[in-house]
């Protein structure tokens, strides 16, 4: 037997298995651990093992893109493949060229997987869900140019709303581009002055539905800069993109109708509104008038002329107080007086004349005692109308 070398030896084990047709293509049942995918050529290696053992396993590129779902340390998965020897390690290897999970589908796993990444990301968290424009001007559809739910959503937005202006922005909806496509029409509304955009078609089978499944749809809607209103198939149908979208509609049909309100409802509306407008203005003016007839009364209060008039009222009230008080004074010193020059009179000697007396003068003087006169003497008496002239001829003078 000849000295074979290292290379020999794994090349000529490399050609044995190699011309085994039982190890061209095999089904192995296990689960994937140290799984590593090269970012640089996109190639998968892990092993693949049960309680006993384990083998290397290598996927590569072109098989591994079409894998549905991610490969995960732990999932247990039949591989399909075919065995082959790495000749530079003298290692056995399975290359890979189909991988299926146990217990569920690869398409379903990869919703799974797909709905997991996105609510880590935020995409279903409800604080990032924003509230319809209540008067859109613009609305956009993105939905299938052929399809019945355009013409259904079309028919809906003309009769509630027709003085919106409504711009559909064709998109394939079901399909391996429809993703894509949907993902482009959806940034071309939302960079085209929309103001709500309504995404959606008719019911299908789950594979007809696949595309609003997708990740590329799912970030269209997340990035909108506005509000998405999804309505994908009929209301039993739910999808990645419905949790995404700002609102979703059990239909096409329903979500024209939440996207634009009834114009006959929002005239009715107005109306409403411009009586309560009316008649809170007519309040509003009213307290206005009486807040400004009350800083008038008390701008008048506080004006130089108010002031003065009230201050002429002052006065003339003072003066006709002093006036009557004055009157009131004088009369009752007429009175007094009166009553005064009533006694006066009553004690004057003209009085006293009236009533039959007389008045005796010698000279100028007034004479008061007989004892003042002497016989022979001249006196004038004073009678109450006029004087007479005497002499005296006797005198009797009066012992006290």
């Amino acid at each position: 037997m000849p000295i074979l070398t290292v290379s020999q030896l794994n090349r000529y084990v490399a050609s044995i298995i190699h011309e085994d047709s039982n190890l061209r293509t095999v089904f192995v049942h296990g689960e994937i651990a140290n799984f590593t995918r090269n970012f640089r050529s996109g190639h998968c290696y892990f092993s693949v093992r049960d309680e006993e053992a384990s083998v290397r396993a290598v996927m590569f590129r072109s098989n591994a893109e079409r894998l549905q779902f991610a490969p995960e340390n732990g999932m247990r998965v039949t591989v399909l493949g075919s065995v082959t020897l790495y000749e530079r390690d003298g290692a056995y290897q399975i290359n890979v060229t189909d991988l299926q999970p146990d217990g569920v589908g690869a398409q379903a796993l990869a919703l799974q997987q797909r709905r997991e990444k996105l609510a880590r990301l935020g995409f279903f968290d409800p604080a990032h869900k924003r509230p319809l424009p209540k008067i859109p001007q613009k609305i956009g559809i993105v939905t299938s140019q052929s399809g019945a739910a355009l013409q259904d959503m079309l028919q809906i937005l003309s009769r509630r709303y027709p003085i919106g202006v409504v711009q559909v922005y064709p998109a394939l909806v079901q399909g391996e581009q429809a993703p894509a496509s949907i993902a482009a029409a959806l940034r071309a509304a939302g960079t085209d002055g929309c103001d709500v955009i309504l995404m959606g078609r008719g019911g299908g089978s789950n594979e007809d539905l696949i595309a609003f499944q997708s990740e590329a749809v799912a970030e269209a809607v997340f990035r909108s800069p506005v509000p998405v209103v999804s309505a994908v198939g009929h209301e039993t149908d739910h999808c990645i993109a419905d949790e995404v979208a700002d609102l979703r509609a059990p239909t096409p049909s329903a979500a024209a109708e939440l996207a634009v309100p009834d114009l006959d409802t929002l005239r009715d509306s107005l109306s409403q509104a411009e009586l309560r407008m009316r008649a809170a203005f007519a309040g509003l003016l009213g307290r206005l008038d009486r807040q400004l007839a009350a800083q008038q009364a008390r701008l008048e209060k506080q004006s130089p002329a108010h002031r003065i008039a009230l201050q002429r009222e002052q006065y003339q009230s003072t003066a006709s107080r002093l006036h009557a008080a004055v009157a009131a004074d004088l009369s009752r010193r007429n009175d007094r007086l009166a009553a005064a020059a009533a006694r006066l009179e009553a004690v004057s000697p003209v009085a006293i004349l009236q009533r039959g007396y007389a008045l005796v003068y010698r000279g100028d003087t007034l004479l008061r005692d007989a004892k003042e006169t002497e016989p022979g003497d001249t006196v004038r008496i004073r009678l109450a109308n006029g004087c007479v002239t005497a002499q005296i001829t006797g005198k009797k003078e009066t012992v006290s």
